[in-house]
C-alpha cells in the first residue's frame, strides 16, 4: 500500500472536490466522518458502542452512523469508505473479532458495512484501529517525513503499525506490526493472547497502574487508580510513580529497538492515552532506547509524539480508503 496521492482537479470547489467517508470503531466509541482528500476532517459524529449487545444491536449502530454521514451534502461527493477497528481484525476475509465487542466475533464488517444503502457503491476498505492511526500518522501527523517509522498506540493495551518504504505495511491479515503482543521478558507474566511476557501486559496504561500498586503507590484523596492518576503523580515527583512509568518505558524501549533491528526504523511515534503523560514517559524512553538501540543502523531513531490525538481514528481510516480510491486509477 503506498500514499502517492490523489490529485484534485484545478478550478473545482471545495464542494465539487473527492471526500472519503471514515468509520472508527471501538469498544466505547462508533465515529464517523468525512474527509477530504487532503485530510480535513469536514464532519465527525460518534455514537455511543453497545459493547454489550448482540451483532444486530452493533451493526445498528454502525447503520446510524452511516444514515447521519449519508444526510451530509458533502456525501454525495464521497469517492470511498475506510474502517478502523477494534480488533483482532481480519483484513482479507473481511471480519472483526474485537476483544472488548463479545458481539462480533468473526463478524464480517466489511460486507455488513457495504450492505447500507448509502455505501453499496463504494470500494469498502477495513484495517486495524493501530494501523488506521499509522495511516493517518504517515499521512498528516509525526510520521509524515519519514520514510520507515513505527507508530504505537499506547492505552487501555498496546497496538502499532509500520510504515516501510514510504508505505503502510499491514500484511496479509492486518496485523504486521502488532508490538503489544511481542515477548518482551521471556519469564513473563501469562498474557491473555497465549503467551506470556508481553509488551502490553507491561507497557500498557493497565500494566502501569498495577506495577505503581505492586510498587506500593497509594492514590489520592479521590482514590484514582488509573495511569492517569499515577501519571499525575510522577509529574508531581512521586518515586514510586516514576518508576511505575520507568518499569513501562524500558518495555517499550526494548521492543522498539528489536522492531528497529529488524526493519531498520527511522521513527517511532507513540500516541493514545499514556503518551499523554509527556516527559514522565518520553524521558526515560529516550534514556532506555539508547543502551537497547545500540548497533550502528538503529542509533538515529527519533522519538515522537503523535500529532493528531483523537482525530487520528477517523483520519486514519480516511487513509485507508484513499489507498482504495488511488488504487482504482
Amino acid at each position: 500500500m503506498s500514499y502517492q496521492g490523489i490529485p484534485v482537479v484545478d478550478g473545482r470547489s471545495a464542494a465539487e472536490r473527492p471526500v472519503l467517508a471514515a468509520l472508527d470503531i471501538g469498544g466505547t466509541k462508533i465515529a464517523g466522518g468525512l474527509v477530504g482528500t487532503d485530510g480535513t476532517l469536514h464532519h465527525q459524529l460518534q455514537v455511543p458502542t453497545p459493547a454489550d449487545g448482540d451483532r444486530h444491536e452493533l451493526m445498528t449502530a454502525v447503520d446510524h452512523v452511516l444514515d447521519d454521514l449519508a444526510r451530509h451534502p458533502r456525501w454525495q461527493q464521497v469517492r470511498a469508505l475506510g474502517i478502523g477497528s477494534a480488533g483482532p481484525v481480519d483484513t482479507a476475509r473481511g471480519t472483526v473479532s474485537p476483544v472488548n465487542i463479545p458481539g462480533w466475533r468473526e463478524f464480517p464488517l466489511r460486507d455488513e458495512t457495504g450492505r447500507h444503502p448509502a455505501a453499496a457503491h463504494l470500494p469498502i476498505t477495513l484495517g486495524g484501529d493501530a494501523v488506521a492511526m499509522t495511516a493517518a500518522e504517515h499521512w498528516q501527523g509525526a510520521a509524515r517525513p519519514y520514510r520507515n517509522a513505527l507508530c504505537l498506540v499506547v492505552s487501555t493495551g498496546v497496538g502499532a503499525g509500520l510504515v516501510l518504504d514510504g508505505a503502510l505495511h499491514p500484511g496479509t491479515t492486518g496485523n504486521a506490526g502488532h508490538l503489544g503482543h511481542i515477548t518482551v521478558d521471556y519469564n513473563g507474566r501469562p498474557c491473555p493472547c497465549g503467551s506470556r511476557g508481553c509488551l502490553e501486559g507491561l507497557a500498557s496504561g493497565t500494566a502501569i497502574a498495577r506495577t505503581a500498586a505492586e510498587l506500593g503507590w497509594t492514590p489520592g484523596p479521590d482514590g484514582d487508580t488509573t495511569a492517569g492518576a499515577v501519571a499525575r503523580a510522577a509529574h508531581d515527583g512521586d518515586p514510586l510513580a516514576l518508576a511505575a512509568f520507568d518499569h513501562a518505558a524500558r518495555a517499550l524501549a526494548a521492543g522498539i529497538a528489536a522492531t528497529a533491528t529488524l526493519v531498520e526504523l527511522d521513527a517511532a511515534v507513540i500516541g493514545g492515552g499514556v503518551a499523554k503523560a509527556g516527559r514522565v514517559l518520553f524521558e526515560p524512553l529516550a534514556r532506555h532506547l539508547a543502551d537497547y538501540a545500540t548497533l550502528s543502523f538503529t542509533r538515529h531513531l527519533t522519538l515522537h509524539p503523535a500529532h493528531l490525538g483523537t482525530d487520528a481514528g477517523l483520519i486514519g481510516a480516511a487513509a485507508l480508503a484513499r489507498e482504495a480510491l488511488s488504487g482504482q486509477r
